[in-house]
């Protein structure tokens, strides 16, 4: 009787929402940011499909995941659908974020407006050089590694972004876990595998030319 109960709920369980979908949802978050820059007032799936090189179908099919957005001969108004993108991606309240590596990609990393811009604000910058810790980098301080678990407790952080040499990422990520981290933004080029269930999100920009090179290679081919 228990195994019926067991998928009868399954059935009725929401299905999770792609990946794809999520990140989808980040660039119409940006491209109505800058229509609303622009002075529009409203849009449509067409004229989002189109920003981003996706179908008007795709569009609608992605926004129904969440809910129905749209107006009967209006389209979107892109002021109450960036409010609802951001209440769904969970940025429609502020992030303190913590840096840890303050090498060149750190630093560059610190001087980073848009973090600001979509609600992640990074309340500090930890390094294992006692050289670097007690500098203020682009007004934030930094401070040493050996003080992470307790500032993490006492700023509320929750998210992470690692910008360490490969050698260290894991053993700091581990760190970061059992601090408190919920989330790490990895830029260290190498997979982490944290001991506890956090997301992870790496960014390895290697692979991201890797990526554009195989598609400017096999350009010619295509066409």
């Amino acid at each position: 009787m228990s195994d019926s109960k067991d998928k009868a709920n399954e059935a009725n369980s929401p299905s999770p929402v792609p990946k794809a979908v999520v990140n989808r949802l980040s660039l119409y978050l940006r491209e109505l940011q800058h229509l609303v820059r622009n002075g529009s007032e409203t849009t449509n799936s067409t004229q989002l499909g189109n920003l981003l090189g996706f179908t008007d179908a795709q569009v609608r099919k992605d926004l129904a995941y969440f809910g129905q957005f749209g107006y009967p001969g209006i389209g979107y108004r892109c002021e109450q659908l960036i409010g609802e993108i951001r209440k769904i991606l969970g940025t429609n309240r502020p992030w303190p974020v913590a840096l840890i590596g303050v090498g060149n990609l750190g630093r560059a990393l610190l001087g980073y407006r848009g973090f600001g811009q979509q609600g992640f604000r990074v309340v500090a910058a930890f390094d294992v050089l006692p050289e670097v810790a007690g500098q203020t980098i682009e007004g934030i301080p930094v401070y040493h590694l050996n003080d992470l678990e307790k500032l993490v407790k006492e700023k509320g952080i929750r998210l992470a972004v690692l910008a360490v040499p490969a050698s260290a990422a894991q053993e700091v990520a581990d760190r970061l876990v059992a601090a408190g981290i919920d989330g790490i933004m990895n830029f260290a080029p190498v997979t982490i595998s944290p001991s506890k269930q956090v997301s992870v999100q790496g960014v390895d920009l290697a692979i991201e030319l890797e990526q554009l090179a195989y598609e400017v290679a096999n350009k010619a081919e295509r066409e």
